[in-house]
């Protein structure tokens, strides 16, 4: 009976201490595992978030603020980098400039049976360029000849020399055909010296100086040859309307038949 009773109380023992020893027990990797000390129902706290600053971000200017002076639209350069001209890419054509200064500059003589005649003239005017192709504009002129004659005329009353002076205005016009080719025509109206002979005894006659007025109709055409953005030079073959010969001998025009003219230009202004 004894014996009985105690393994009753040992095997209830073992029963008891079984449960602890398991708690006791530790897994494959040897660490320990932790128990759970909250109380019931209550869920772990979240950890707190680390505070990190971010860096001021400027505020755009306004639509309406102008850019630096530096930094000005520029429709050539809308990405606002340069670039080195690219085969292919044409450069933008200049500026069309609306005044200009057009002028020609004249030098000459000829001599025949010991007559001569020195000519120097100048003929500026103020060109508009209307459009691309069109321009015109007013001018003057100014001649001056100069007349010799041979010792053997003193005896007929002819002096050693004399000269002449010549004031005229004119109007041009000009009209670009195709490339640098151009139609040109001008009138003008010239208030001239010519010389005349006035009888003054059987052999002997007095040169004297007459005034004229010349009306003068040019047209031809011309080329120009471009020496810069500015300057160019142009050659002219022109008609004169204008071509005979008054009572005196003299032309009744100052310019000749055909005119040829060698005319510079001048570009300015916007």
């Amino acid at each position: 009976m004894k014996r009985l009773l105690f393994l009753l109380g040992f095997g209830g023992a073992s029963l008891l201490l079984a449960p602890a020893a398991q708690a006791q027990r530790t897994d494959s990797t040897g660490v320990k595992p932790q128990l759970n000390t909250a109380p019931p129902g209550s869920a772990p706290r979240p950890a707190q978030p680390v505070y990190t600053p971010q860096p001021t971000v400027p505020a755009p200017p306004p639509v309406s603020a102008p850019l630096p002076s530096n930094q000005q639209y520029d429709p050539n350069r809308p990405s606002g980098l340069d670039f080195p001209n690219r085969p292919g890419v044409a450069a933008p054509p200049p500026p069309v400039r609306k005044y200009f200064i057009y002028s020609n500059f004249g030098l000459g003589y000829s001599s025949s049976y010991g007559f001569g005649v020195f000519n120097a003239s100048v003929a500026p005017a103020l060109g508009y360029q209307a459009t691309d192709r069109f321009a015109f504009g007013p001018g003057f002129s100014y001649i001056y000849s100069n007349y010799s004659f041979p010792n053997s005329y003193r005896q007929f009353g002819y002096p050693s020399s004399l000269g002449l002076n010549s004031f005229g205005l004119k109007a041009f016009a000009q009209y670009r055909v195709i490339d640098q080719f151009f139609i040109h025509a001008e009138y003008e109206v010239t208030n001239a010296q010519a010389l005349a002979e006035r009888q003054i005894g059987p052999q002997q006659v007095e040169l004297v100086k007459v005034k004229r007025t010349y009306y003068t109709p040019l047209a031809g055409v011309g080329y120009r040859q471009q020496l810069g953005e500015r300057v160019a030079a142009d050659i002219l073959l022109l008609y004169n309307f204008n071509n005979g010969i008054d009572n005196y001998g003299n032309r009744t025009s100052p310019y000749g038949q055909p005119e040829i003219r060698f005319n510079f230009l001048y570009r300015f202004g916007r």
